[in-house]
């Protein structure tokens, strides 16, 4: 189930790019086409880094989508530093050449989380589902240290899949699942964000 059509391209990657394709104008047309060519072949390098391809989303409301392209790396009973809860973290690390673009992996509406998770950790995003679960998504710094970027914000709704944030150059997502979710990955496992399911929320 699509939850809205959205351009190919990330709108983090829309100033690099009319920035380079100004520029490579300007030189085109002052000295010559040929001189300009590095600026179009820029142009195509940042076409290549913000992709943000299209993504099927499963027609199932209790699944969980990935949040992030990449590998899961860790999957885990934690305690939750956000809700103060016994949870189920699921670590998943994000190619540097890959697709940067983060997801919602329900549909539900960004609470405020009553705990930060402590000075060294980064703002968790709660969301929280029209059957109450709940689920604390986190984006790491890229090893660049280049700051994630989040579209939403406290009160809004999110689709299942939809588009949220963007860690340049890619980074580290962690997932907080309530501990009865049936995690559906394991550490290893490639996945993709918005389309692949790795826990179902159980309800009885």
């Amino acid at each position: 189930m699509a939850t809205g059509r959205y351009p190919y391209f990330s709108r983090a990657g829309w100033l690099p790019f009319l920035l380079f394709a100004i520029t490579g104008f300007v030189v085109g047309n002052a000295v010559g086409w040929l001189w300009s060519s590095p600026f179009w072949l820029l142009c195509l390098f940042v076409l290549f880094i913000y992709r943000d391809p299209y993504r099927d989303i499963p027609a199932s409301p209790l699944a969980v989508v990935s949040p992030a392209d990449g590998i899961v790396s860790q999957v885990e009973n934690v305690r939750d530093p956000y809700l103060d809860r016994d949870a189920i973290r699921v670590l998943i690390n994000m190619s540097h050449i890959g697709v940067y673009s983060t997801r919602s992996p329900v549909e539900g509406k960004v609470m405020k989380p009553p705990y930060d998770g402590g000075a060294d950790r980064p703002h968790g995003v709660w969301l929280k589902t029209d059957e109450d679960d709940d689920l604390v998504i986190v984006m790491h710094r890229s090893p660049l240290h280049n700051l994630p970027r989040c579209y939403v914000g406290i009160g809004e709704r999110l689709g299942q899949g939809q588009r949220c944030g963007f860690i340049p150059m890619g980074g580290q997502v962690e997932i907080y699942l309530p501990c009865n979710s049936r995690v559906q990955v394991k550490a290893g496992s490639h996945v993709r964000a918005g389309s692949d399911v790795i826990a179902l929320l159980v309800h009885k």
